[in-house]
């Protein structure tokens, strides 16, 4: 009976530490005017992830309102030239004065989308979620410049994102 205590009590211990997170709570800007996010972004820099493995450039998402949500429209080109899009939705998190959304391109599965930096003139973005599975860097125009680039990958290295497993994103756009 001591044995099975035992194993109970080592099992405990380990559920619970799975349970704990080695990040802090995840922190996002404290308001979006959502009227002045709408419109389209370019991708400069993302963590690579399953649902974009096919895009190879000029990614980019257009944001609009949609009655109470928000119409997201994800574009990207393969390596075969073809141009592929996902038509989803967003939801504004309750109290998150629109720093955190719930996006959805296969309902009824949403995944979180927060604000975490947020130029104060809406140029640029650095977006993730809670796990730091997922991480974008969005600029209005194609091409961000280098220096705020580089503040934007260490600032996700600060929030606990894998800065070296940004990958960059070409826009045909950028190089004219």
């Amino acid at each position: 009976m001591k044995f099975f205590t035992y194993l109970v009590g080592i099992g405990a211990v380990v559920l619970l530490g799975a349970c704990t997170s080695i990040h802090a709570p995840l922190a996002t800007v404290p308001a979006v005017d959502l009227e002045r996010y709408y419109g389209t972004w370019y991708e400069i820099a993302r963590l690579p992830n399953r649902f974009q493995a096919m895009c190879v450039s000029d990614t980019r998402a257009t944001y609009r309102p949609d009655g109470n949500a928000v119409k997201v429209v994800n574009q990207c080109r393969t390596a075969s030239g073809k141009i592929e899009q996902a038509d989803g939705i967003a939801k504004v998190v309750a109290g998150s004065q629109g720093a955190r959304l719930r996006v959805s391109f296969f309902r009824p599965f949403y995944g979180d989308y927060w604000i975490l930096d947020l130029d104060p003139d809406y140029r640029w973005v650095l977006v993730g979620e809670p796990g730091r599975h997922y991480a974008w860097i969005l600029a209005r125009e194609p091409k961000l410049d280098a220096a705020t680039l580089e503040a934007l990958l260490a600032r996700a290295a600060a929030l606990g994102f894998d800065r070296q497993a940004f990958i960059r994103t070409p826009q045909a756009s950028a190089a004219r």
